[in-house]
């Protein structure tokens, strides 16, 4: 069976970091917890390097049984809940004064008087964790659970590139943009010509509609992509929604609205428009009245991707108005659907699988071979076993484009580790398989950056800033080879995009990806790899995940019925929450489930629902290290930020929020502080404050005044003056 110790691998190897800064720091600890401590981390480090093994084996095609899955959950349902108790460790204790001198020794007399009952507390918390982590250990004797080289003395398979890959990354350059990603559809020019035209057709008397239909990976939506890029400007009104397995209706109508009403720009809303205000508060009857008015006098082009059902397909049409000159295309991967869409099966284009020379052709567009007629049959091999399916073509590819070429043991390796499933016959299990082959050979920290994908919903362009900095907040990522967390992150990201896992959507003036998107098919295999190791549960939207019997650790709340959310998030264990995102609606969220102070990443980017009681919660949250209330409505933030001692990121780009409290003076780690608002031009003001942020690497939206104390002028710029000079050279404190 599949195992999944790549989330297990990863929380260990972070715990393991924490422990021992715990024990290089001189607590004041009740007698014997260090011994404790150190028992735990010994013992901890011994299953850190058997998960190793283990992860290692799996990746060269062991099997393992129940027993040895039941054991990795453990350790990482321990290993979770002893970070959980580090953290609050270092929270709850701080640090303890140092120093010499009466002053000192009178601080810290006070400090073990103050804080005894915090100490015995934990040190209980630690014994019982110790015996929990020693119960764990001697599991794995009465499991039975094997060494790996017992398993598979003679398993040949792909060895995961973090462990030996022929050649440095240090030496990858970021991918060119116009070679990664599946951002053309693959011999269907003379088709896209066709329809294009037919779609722009005015002489038809009703409603055009286009069905492209095909097994999931093959292209639909490429191909709708590039009818949109072709052909859209030749409409009023354009709209992409996505529809998918579980069709939230209202939501689907909302992003249409959103997309063909004119947008304007009222004074204090944040600058996203009265339309979007408006938009929220109607019910499905007056969304459906809305949409018919909008569309019923225009030229439009609607595309709503991935269809999963007649009933979907028949909500969304009577949602439309009648008229001749509206057009739509529907992708979908179910016959019967198209038919229900099309009235003629000449409107209905069956995408196939590629031809074995299309193939090619695609396969080394991606990797670049320098030598493509060598090892000739063992490539052909290959390149048949991906079934003419793209996906799977462009994912074989970005696996090899990271090894050296000119060794035919690379190449033997990864033809002997593909079947040939997709060859005879397209499947979601050959899919899987190709994509288990991909993701065991990502190294444990990169397994983790690529489920951490899974918290965005399906279609979502992801910001690589965004992205980034909330790898580093939530601990995936380590200074390596003297390079600093931010590079080694930026290393990881371009790694995913060179394996052709991510694709890139827009590029930045300097050349670097701006924002990518994830594959639908690769989505749905990360969000279902996600919910198997209890690393990030995703609830609402798009997906139908199983809720989890553990506790939750990262949540994410997609778009969806807030009935249904609540009714789901109700049944879930919310006590550890670390991180949490919310797409659009808040109060879906009963803020009483989850313990805020344990929360380190809160990412509220969109929410227009926040209010004052709710704002006053989160700056109590004094674990966090990221905070975005980007494009929310908030006007000022409270004075409790100055104890949020942990926050690294605040982004308040595009609220109403123009000064900071005083207290931001006392945020020491704080690297990335953005504001600022391009609808209402509005700067956040400079203070002597921010200039007391030492760690700061990023300041975006300030503007600067001679004496910091001018109000914000409309039309303000950021500025880089001597005043803030030396907070992006201090990089190191």
């Amino acid at each position: 069976m599949e195992l999944a110790v790549g989330g297990s691998e990863s929380a260990m190897s972070s715990l393991l970091g924490k422990l021992g800064n715990l024990l290089a720091q001189e607590y004041t600890l009740i007698s014997g917890v260090r011994s404790e401590i150190q028992y735990m981390n010994d013992e901890l480090a011994s299953m850190h390097a058997f998960l190793r093994k283990l992860g290692r084996a799996a990746a060269a095609g062991a099997v393992h049984d129940e027993q040895t899955k039941d054991w990795v959950e453990q350790i990482r349902d321990v290993a979770y809940d002893i970070e959980d108790c580090v953290d609050d460790f270092a929270r709850r204790l701080g640090r303890q004064p140092r120093g010499e001198g009466l002053i000192v020794n009178l601080r810290r007399a006070w400090y073990t008087m103050t804080s005894l009952s915090a100490r015995q507390d934990i040190a209980n918390k630690i014994i019982d964790l110790k015996n929990r982590a020693q119960e764990v250990g001697e599991r794995r004797t009465r499991y039975g659970v094997q060494d790996p080289k017992e398993i598979s003395k003679s398993t040949a398979g792909i060895k995961p590139s973090g462990q030996a890959r022929p050649y440095a990354t240090d030496h990858l350059q970021p991918p060119a943009p116009q070679l990664v990603g599946t951002t053309e559809p693959v011999g269907q020019e003379e088709a896209i010509a066709k329809h294009g035209h037919w779609l722009t057709d005015n002489s038809e008397s009703s409603v055009r509609v286009l069905a492209i239909v095909g097994f999931g990976g093959l292209g639909k939506t490429t191909m709708a992509l590039a009818l949109q890029r072709r052909f859209g400007e030749k409409f009023d009104s354009r709209a992409w929604v996505q529809a998918s397995q579980k069709l939230n209706l209202p939501s689907l109508l909302r992003g249409i609205l959103k997309q063909v009403m004119p947008q304007q720009d009222p004074e204090g809303k944040g600058g996203r428009g009265t339309s979007d205000d408006g938009i929220e508060g109607l019910n499905e009857k007056q969304l459906k009245e809305e949409l018919k008015e909008q569309l019923k006098e225009k030229n439009y082009i609607l595309f709503v991707d991935d269809v999963w059902s007649v009933s979907s397909w028949q909500n969304i049409w009577q949602s439309l108005p009648v008229n001749q000159k509206g057009s739509i295309v529907v992708t979908t991967r179910f016959k019967s659907v198209a038919n229900a869409c099309c009235r003629r099966q000449e409107h209905i284009y069956m995408l196939k699988p590629l031809p074995q020379v299309e193939s090619k052709k695609l396969f080394f567009e991606r990797v670049h071979d320098p030598n493509p007629e060598n090892f000739k049959e063992t490539k052909d091999e290959i390149i048949r076993k991906c079934g003419g399916l793209p996906l799977a073509v462009v994912a074989v590819a970005g696996l090899l484009a990271r090894r050296n070429l000119t060794e035919e043991s690379h190449w033997k390796i990864v033809n002997e580790s593909i079947n040939s499933e997709l060859d005879k016959n397209l499947s979601p299990e050959g899919v899987t398989q190709i994509l288990n082959i991909c993701y065991n050979d990502l190294p444990a920290d990169q397994k983790n950056c690529l489920l951490y994908l899974s918290v965005f919903p399906k279609g979502c362009s992801i910001n690589r800033n965004r992205l980034i900095r909330r790898w580093i907040s939530e601990g995936f990522i380590a200074e390596k080879d003297g390079k600093t967390v931010e590079e080694v992150a930026e290393d990881s990201f371009n790694e995913l995009i060179g394996r052709n896992i991510v694709r890139p959507v827009e590029h930045s003036t300097n050349g670097k990806v701006k924002t990518c998107q994830v594959h639908d098919m690769i989505l749905e295999y990360i969000v279902s790899k996600s919910s198997e190791e209890n690393f990030i549960t995703v609830v609402g939207g798009h997906w139908l995940t199983p809720t989890p019997s553990n506790k939750v650790r990262r949540l994410s709340l997609h778009n969806s019925n807030p009935e249904d959310v609540k009714e789901k998030i109700g049944n879930m264990n919310l006590s550890h929450v670390r991180s949490l995102t919310v797409f659009e609606d808040l109060h879906h969220l009963p803020s009483y489930s989850f313990k805020s102070v344990i929360l380190q990443v809160l990412d509220l980017e969109g929410c227009k629902n926040i209010n004052t009681k709710q704002l006053d919660k989160i700056f109590k949250m004094f674990q966090l290290k990221y905070l975005s209330l980007r494009n929310t409505y908030i006007k000022k933030l409270p004075t409790e930020i100055g104890k949020l001692q942990y926050l690294e990121t605040l982004d308040i780009r595009d609220t109403n929020v123009t000064v900071l409290p005083s207290s931001v003076g006392r945020l020491q780690k704080m690297v990335h502080l953005l504001g600022g608002n391009k609808s209402t031009h509005l700067a956040l003001r400079f203070t002597e404050e921010i200039a007391k942020m030492t760690a700061l690497q990023t300041l975006l939206g300030i503007e600067i005044s001679r004496g910091f104390n001018s109000r914000p002028r409309k039309h303000a710029q950021s500025h880089q003056v001597e005043e803030v000079k030396h907070l992006q050279s201090s990089r190191s404190t």
